[in-house]
């Protein structure tokens, strides 16, 4: 992450309203950071932490919806933590910038200012890509981005109960495929389960889910509407229009 500028680009998101720096080549923020935000709940003065956070997108455009956030982004790649503290400068957003392996223990977590109940929000886009049907990048920070574990999810949801205040909230985007993991990872410890499916368009299968779940909820789980990206005659997709251009939340971030 230290080569020469031309290694890099400035994009803008939310409208413009956020500014980031990242690589040109590599793993790059698209439309599931800024939808993970858009469904993550936050109000002023509560402790939100990004696991994963690579350069910062998806907390940082969090930051720029709700103002007064206590914020930290957590990310394993020093170089993408880098340019995660130097977005937030950027943008004049305030964010603790930790570098630890989200599935690290409750020591590493505490040794980093993370201790147990402390968050009152934790958000998520895991590495979520099945290794049997991915084929492997030759860039290692690229695979780690991308492809799972077999106990990806489960650990960095266990990390997630474990930060989390009782009563706090966890949002997390997943491939669509894959939701019945996503449902089993969460039996342990949260309930008040939301889902909102993400489609490419309205004739095909969706591509993602966008779940929250409330550490200790007891509420019955809840279906929403789908998002279609790319049908323009459909009205959910005029709003994932405005969603990704921060003009709209998700139904995810109204608890």
């Amino acid at each position: 992450m230290t080569g020469p500028r031309a290694d890099f680009t400035e994009d803008a998101f939310l409208g413009g309203q956020l500014r980031l720096r990242q690589p040109r080549s590599g793993h790059r923020v698209g439309h599931d950071a800024m939808l993970l935000a858009a469904a993550t709940t936050a109000r002023p003065g509560q402790r939100v932490v990004d696991f994963g956070a690579g350069i910062g997108a998806a907390g940082l455009a969090v930051a720029r919806r709700v103002a007064g956030i206590d914020l930290a982004l957590v990310e394993i790649d020093d170089g993408l933590a880098g340019l995660a503290r130097s977005n937030a400068e950027g943008n004049a957003i305030a964010a603790q910038v930790v570098v630890l392996d989200v599935t690290a223990d409750a020591d590493a977590f505490i040794g980093a200012g993370l201790p147990a109940d402390s968050a009152d929000v934790v958000l998520m886009n895991p590495p979520f890509n099945d290794p049997s049907r991915h084929r492997a990048s030759p860039q290692r920070a690229r695979e780690i981005a991308h492809v799972a574990t077999a106990t990806t999810l489960g650990d960095w949801i266990h990390a997630a109960r474990r930060m989390l205040r009782s009563g706090g909230a966890l949002t997390l985007i997943w491939r669509a495929d894959g939701l019945a993991e996503v449902l089993a990872a969460l039996d342990r410890g949260f309930g008040s389960v939301a889902i909102l499916p993400v489609h490419g368009d309205a004739e095909r299968p969706a591509i993602r889910v966008l779940v929250r779940a409330i550490k200790g909820g007891k509420a019955p789980t809840c279906l929403y509407p789908a998002l279609m990206l790319n049908d323009k005659s459909a009205p959910s997709s005029r709003r994932a229009e405005e969603v990704l251009a921060g003009r709209e939340v998700l139904p995810l971030a109204n608890l």
